[in-house]
This record gives C-alpha cells, sequence and structure tokens, in this order.
C-alpha cells in the first residue's frame, strides 16, 4: 500500500508530511520515557524484519492481485507504539528513498497511513483492550485478527480520501473504495494471522518484552540477546531467500486502481512531482528491489532477478536496522541529556 507521487497533489503531500513529523516529534518525546540501550538494538532489528517481510507478496486467491504485511501493529505491539512509528517511519523512508518503493511526496502519507493507525489507534483502542482479559493464544489470536485488519481498512480508506482530497477523478471515490476496502480485508486477514504468530512465539519465550511494551516502560534487565538473534536470522532467511516467491501480481493498490482507471499507475505531472522523481531515480541505486540492468534486459533470467532481490533484502534490511536503532540511540541521548540537566 506504498502511494506513489502520481496519486497526490502537492498540497495533500504537504499537509501529509506537516503531520507525519508532528506525529514523530509527539513520538520522539513520549518515547523518551521508556527507551533504554535495550530497545534500541531491538528497534534496529525489528525495522530489518519488517523490510524484509513487505519484500513478500503474497497472492490473493481468485483475484489476480497480490498483498504485504504492513507490520505497523507487530511494531506496536513489541516496541510499544511510539517507538513502532519511529521504526516504521524509519522502513518507509529506506524504501522510498533507496528503492523506490512509494513516492517522496506522498511519503508522509505512506508513513501515516501504514504506522499512524496501527500504533495509535488499534493497538491501544482495540489490541491493548482485549489483552486484557489475559495473555493466552486465543486472545493474542483474536486481538491480532481484528487490530490488523481493522488497522488495514483504515489505511486503505485513507488512500482513498487522500486520492478525492488530491483531485484524482481517474479515480473516482464510489469505484475505488469499493475495491480498495474488500481486496485489504483479505490482505488485513492474513496480516493478522502472521501477527498473531510472531506475537504468540514471542510471548511464550520473552513474555516480558511484550508485557513491558504495553506498560511503556524500559526493557530493564531483560535478557533479549537470544529474540534479537532468532530475528535476524529470519529476517536474513526472509530478505535473503523467500522474497525471491513474491507474487508477481500487483498488489491490492496497484490491482484496484487497475481496476478501476485502466492503469496501475497514473502519469506523473509536471512541476514538483518531476522533480522529486529525478531526485529518487538518482538515490534509488535498487529500485523495485532490483538491479538497473535487470530493467533494461528484456529476457532477463530468474537466478538474476532473484540475485538483486537478495542483495535487496540484505541490503535494504540492514540499511533499514541502522537508521532504526540510530532514531533510537539518538532519542535515548536527548533522554540522558535532558535528565543530567534536571540533576
Amino acid at each position: 500500500m506504498h502511494m506513489a507521487d502520481a496519486l497526490i497533489s502537492p498540497a495533500v503531500g504537504g499537509t501529509m508530511w506537516a503531520v507525519t513529523v508532528g506525529t514523530a516529534a509527539y513520538s520522539i518525546k513520549k518515547i523518551q520515557d521508556d527507551i533504554d540501550e535495550k530497545k534500541i538494538p531491538l528497534m534496529g532489528v525489528m525495522g530489518a524484519f519488517v523490510f524484509a517481510a513487505q519484500m513478500i507478496n503474497f497472492t490473493i486467491p481468485a483475484t489476480g492481485s497480490s498483498g504485504h504485511l504492513g507490520g505497523g501493529l507487530l511494531l506496536a505491539i513489541l516496541l510499544g507504539p511510539y517507538a513502532g512509528f519511529l521504526t516504521m517511519a524509519s522502513i518507509l523512508i529506506i524504501q522510498a528513498l533507496f528503492f523506490a518503493d512509494g513516492g517522496l511526496l506522498a511519503l508522509g502519507c505512506n508513513i501515516f497511513n501504514m504506522g499512524f493507525y496501527t500504533c495509535f489507534i488499534v493497538y491501544p483502542l482495540i489490541y491493548k483492550r482485549i489483552m486484557r482479559k489475559g495473555y493466552s493464544a486465543t486472545h493474542i489470536f483474536i486481538g491480532a485478527m481484528v487490530s490488523a485488519i481493522i488497522g488495514l481498512q483504515l489505511g486503505a480508506f485513507s488512500v482513498v480520501i487522500e486520492t478525492l482530497l488530491s483531485g484524482k477523478t481517474e479515480l473516482p471515490f464510489t469505484t475505488f473504495v469499493m475495491l480498495m476496502q474488500p481486496i485489504h480485508l483479505a490482505i488485513g486477514i492474513v496480516e493478522g494471522l502472521v501477527t498473531a504468530a510472531v506475537v504468540g512465539f514471542v510471548y511464550n519465550n520473552f513474555p516480558e518484552v511484550i508485557e513491558k511494551a504495553a506498560l511503556n516502560q524500559a526493557l530493564g534487565d531483560i535478557f533479549i540477546k537470544k529474540l534479537l538473534l532468532a530475528i535476524v536470522v529470519v529476517t536474513v532467511l526472509t530478505g535473503g531467500v523467500l522474497s525471491w516467491f513474491a507474487s508477481a501480481y500487483p498488489d491490492g493498490l496497484e490491482w484496484s486502481m487497475l481496476k478501476t482507471s485502466g492503469k496501475e499507475e497514473l502519469e506523473i505531472p509536471n512541476g514538483i512531482h518531476q522533480v522529486l522523481e529525478k531526485i529518487q531515480e538518482k538515490s534509488a541505486f535498487l529500485p523495485d528491489y532490483s538491479f538497473k540492468t535487470d530493467k533494461e534486459e528484456s529476457e532477463e533470467t530468474w537466478p538474476a532477478v532473484s540475485s538483486g532481490t537478495t542483495v535487496s533484502g540484505l541490503i535494504g534490511g540492514l540499511m533499514t536496522l541502522i537508521l532504526a536503532a540510530t532514531t533510537g540511540f539518538v532519542v535515548y541521548k536527548l533522554k540522558k541529556r535532558k535528565k543530567a540537566n534536571a540533576a
């Protein structure tokens, strides 16, 4: 559900950039209450894992469409809403700048659509309320499923509203929304299943991580090296190998656009859109998670394309890990400086 710049107007894009920056600033302020030296690497490896997971598009049967995990809910459950939002922002920044996945003008929209609803709406208002009944396999499953579905529905609806406010007449509201919501319902079900599986594993082996995140508390003396190692191993396998088998079908947004307008992509307007496109062309060294030479060779073989995908998964995961961890480190230093000044 990564929006391209062609889908939005400069006014909508600028407004959503402002809203997202404000939300990030709020998160930086609030995360100072619960960040410590152990949450920093956890932010990094979870960011890398979600980056890799988003590369795997899975086919939606009988539709000719595909979907991929968003990961915002999972980040909120394991890191807390504030660290989760900042980590999602790190993922989407890396994707837009270096892999041309989502536009630069639309980056504020994408961070908001995929991070705000999951971290600040469904996680505290739905997931945590269900968990008040006690952590169990059943409650984790129900909480993950309901929250993932509602979060994705809100995100998909926001995409429709943003295109409407941008005056995209190629995507009439009624037709577009009637396609976007059902296809993202199917994607939300898969996201709920995966989220429940991951959260169930973490809770069974490292319950304090999830409990501390729910209480907005620092991890303290919890031993998480095994958890970090497990996430790293799964991330390498996901981004380096499983990403080869991603579905070639258009994702839910592209499929909805195709059914509505007859095109998976809209024409890029002149002005700021083309300026940002040129910037992205220069910064994206692995566009669409493949080598640029792969795009130029019409008869590229599957192993060569897979090598580009593998490199993208590993390098992108590492870059996301560094950015997310650096964000956490900077906030942690700000917290220590604030305490020192107060003392």
